[in-house]
């Protein structure tokens, strides 16, 4: 009973601190307008400061996604921590757009480098038995980190001075809290190999696989392309066209998306991984209807519903995806198989992210928005099309 309530503790501080890291990552989303304001830089700019978190995200996950097998979990954190920390310093330290780049590169390689170990470190701490305990601590602490940045950041933006240090001084504090947390917590690799041991795993698709990689590929770009959306132009939009200037509100609206995909992916238990990719699918794609609805007759009221009907459709679909594409791979392979659907998934919140940046010049923001949405739908539509022919087994 002692050694279940030591696991169980440990599980949830470690769970801690997976969510600081994460909420660093979208701290800086309720902000971009007063950096605009700061700086005098463009949408598209803000489209492409946001994407360079994911090609970070992407760089850790072809290159070094299983360092933390052979080097062990604490460490792998701990330069994540690292990371953090800079890219919380380079935020305080910003004076120009060359700050927030790197700001935004060293946020991407902390996630990139927490997303997998952490995820195995939590689970990996919870006593036996405690797995499906442990995958729901890994989730809310992923996804509700997350949803947590933009609502921390919009609430000290709105109601504290120093709107565009403050966040940053805040989560620089729990990043080293998080750190003294870290340095208590055992150890979950027991045979550990040196650095230079490790070499890159490219990322792979067996035969078997393609089938049902397709449209879950499909669907977690969607998502995440839905996500990259909402953290990157949507306080713009709810500040140009709906004259919502209060950074708290435009925090929560983001904050709302990563809470509802937390709660579409702890669904997926009881809806069955065979029916959460087309529920999800079909979630994401009245999520889409919702947007184009806000964006065509400002509302915000149809804003905050997108946020709730897409997040919970991408976490249905995300972990539903996950599932499936695990299931469907060898053994041997799965973890490269695993690291190519992130890829595709980060793909997704850069790549349609600053297609939405380059059009707003010469149409506005929300015709890009509306070109988003319509280039989305056929996408979302050609994956549920095909799961409806060939659905994915209910076993998976």
């Amino acid at each position: 009973m002692d050694g279940d309530r030591r696991g169980w503790r440990a599980c949830l501080l470690s769970g801690a601190v997976f969510a600081v890291c994460m909420a660093g990552t979208t701290l800086p989303t309720p902000l971009y307008p007063l950096y605009q304001e700061e700086f005098g830089f463009s949408e598209l700019t803000v489209t492409v400061v946001y994407a360079v978190y994911a090609f970070g995200v992407i760089g850790v996950l072809l290159l070094t996604g299983n360092v933390s097998d052979a080097v062990g979990r604490r460490k792998v954190l701990a330069w994540g921590l690292g990371c953090a920390a800079l890219s919380a310093g380079c935020f305080l330290c910003a004076t120009g757009l060359g700050w927030l780049y790197a700001g935004r590169l060293l946020s991407g390689l902390s996630a990139g480098l927490f997303t997998g170990a952490a995820t195995a470190y939590v689970m990996e701490l919870a006593p036996p038995g405690g797995t499906a305990r442990a995958t729901f601590v890994a989730t809310a602490a992923n996804m509700g980190g997350l949803g947590c940045g933009p609502l921390l950041a919009g609430l000290l933006a709105q109601y504290a001075p120093w709107p565009l240090y403050l966040p940053f001084a805040v989560h620089l504090a729990l990043v080293a809290g998080a750190a003294l947390v870290l340095l208590r917590l055992p150890e979950t690799v027991g045979e550990r190999r040196p650095l230079s041991a490790v070499r890159p795993r490219r990322p792979g698709l067996p035969a078997q696989v393609r089938t049902v990689f397709g449209p879950a590929a499909i669907a977690s770009f969607v998502g995440f392309a839905l996500f990259g959306v909402f953290t990157s132009v949507s306080p713009a939009f709810l500040a140009q066209s709906l004259d919502v200037d209060d950074h708290a509100v435009s925090g929560l609206v983001v904050a709302l998306a990563f809470f509802a995909s937390t709660a579409g992916q702890l669904a997926v238990g009881r809806v069955g991984v065979g029916k959460s990719l087309p529920l999800g699918c079909a979630a994401l794609l009245a999520g889409l209807a919702l947007l184009a609805g806000a964006l065509h007759w400002d509302l915000l009221a149809l804003v905050v519903l997108s946020a709730l009907v897409g997040g919970g459709g991408q976490g249905l679909a995300f972990r539903g995806a996950m599932a499936a594409v695990a299931a469907a791979s060898p053994a041997d392979q799965r973890a490269a198989v695993i690291s190519t659907l992130f890829v595709v998934a980060y793909a997704g919140i850069s790549v349609p992210v600053i297609g939405v940046g380059l059009l707003t010049g010469p149409i506005g923001l929300e015709s890009a928005g509306l070109v988003f949405i319509a280039c989305m739908t056929v996408l979302v539509v050609t994956a549920g099309g095909y799961l409806l022919r060939r659905p994915v087994p209910a076993d998976t």
